[in-house]
This record gives C-alpha cells, structure tokens and sequence, in this order.
C-alpha cells in the first residue's frame, strides 16, 4: 500500500509545532514596542528635557543633549542632525526642527538616536549626501546678520568637513591666514569642495582659464611661488 505523502501545509505545520514559542512578559512587550514604534509625544516631551525657561533649546541644552548621547558637541554626527532637522542656527533647535528631523528618523529617545549614530556617519561616505551637508553649513554656521561667514568660521568649519579628506587643507589654511580675506562668501565656499574634489595634489590639472574664483587663483599662485 502507498504511502499517503504530507502535503507542504502539513510539514510545514508540524515543524513549527516542534519550535518552542519564544514568551514575553509584559514588561518584555511593553520594551519591544517602545523601541519600535515613535511617539510623537514622548519626543517633545525628550525635547523639553533640555529647554531653558524661555522653552528654547539652546547652548546650555545643546550641551546636555550632547552629552546624554556619548558625543562631541564639534563631533560632525551633529551637523549631520542639524542637517536632517534642517536647523537654521547653530547651538540651537526648534520645538518644529527636532519633530522634524527625529519623525525621520523615528527616535524619540536618547537609546533610539545612540543606535542611528553611526548609520547617520555614513553619510559622509555619500558624495552627492556630503555635498548637502556641505552646503548646507555654510548657511548653518555663519552669522545672520552677515551675508558672509567669517574666516575663523570658515577655517574652523572646512577643517572638520576637509581636513582629513583634503591632501591640500593644511597649505590652505596657510594661506589663508596670510591672505587679506577676511571672509568667505558662498560662491567660494562651494568651489572650495569642487576644488578638493577635483584638482590633484600637484595641481597639473587646474585650469588658470577656468571659472574658478580669484581666491582659489591665488592659492594656486601661492603654492607654486612657495615652491619656486
């Protein structure tokens, strides 16, 4: 007589008969569904954990939330934040700039965003993601009531973005800080990146004839007389 064969159901059905269901108590899955699912509500209340008085996050709380999350206040994990609340001043967030950044990252914790640190780092392995971020603290770092960013600023600002990827960055602070600029506008700013990312350490490539700004001209000048 043949052997009645079990259908797929039915295997499937008696090998998760044999597989001890894993039980939670209700503290365990009161845990499991706060670190998956985001309470708007909490993250304000997270928000106001570090206002002042006057209900505004500011240095004072930018200091705190810093140090609640293990990190450097200069740390760049920080701009990569500003960036993705799209925070307009530097040492500060809104009640709507921190709703909006951590809704998209779904943290209304310190443990939820600690476990999204190095995943917002990556960030800075994107070029097109890098080129954002750049630009963007440009606008985040400088005064208000300038239009421009002030060189201490700037040089401050480019060695945490280009210090360590930029062969060239320590001659250009040099110059820099030889040089009669004082400021730095937008236009330099972003060409600045262009420049790092396309000239070679030599400079057997750059163009005198391109649309480079004067600045980047004369730091090209600077070298090869310092060389000569």
């Amino acid at each position: 007589m043949a052997r009645k064969r079990r259908s797929t159901t039915e295997i499937n059905t008696a090998e998760n008969a044999s597989v001890p269901k894993r039980r939670y108590t209700s503290a365990q899955r009161t845990h499991l569904e706060e670190m998956i699912v985001f309470n708007q509500k909490k993250c304000l209340s997270w928000y106001h954990k570090y206002t002042n008085d006057a209900g505004e996050l500011g240095p004072e709380g930018m200091e705190k939330f810093c140090m609640d999350l293990g990190v450097d206040p200069e740390d760049l994990v920080m701009l990569v934040l500003a960036w993705k609340m799209s925070a307009k001043s530097m040492g500060y967030f809104s009640s709507a700039e921190w709703l909006k950044g951590l809704t998209e990252l779904q943290c209304d914790s310190v443990k939820k965003l600690q476990s999204k640190l190095e995943s917002l780092r990556l960030y800075f392995n994107d070029p097109l993601a890098f080129k954002s971020i750049y630009r963007y603290a440009y606008d985040f770092a400088r005064d208000k009531d300038q239009r421009s960013m002030d060189i201490e600023t700037a040089k401050l600002m480019l060695n945490l973005l280009l210090g360590k990827q930029w062969k060239l960055y320590n001659l250009f602070a040099k110059f820099i800080d030889q040089s009669k600029y004082r400021v730095i506008n937008k236009d330099q700013w972003c060409n600045i990146l262009e420049f790092s990312r396309s000239i070679t350490t030599d400079l057997a490539n750059y163009d005198i004839d391109g649309a480079w700004p004067v600045m980047l001209d004369e730091f090209v000048d600077w070298i090869k007389n310092s060389n000569s």
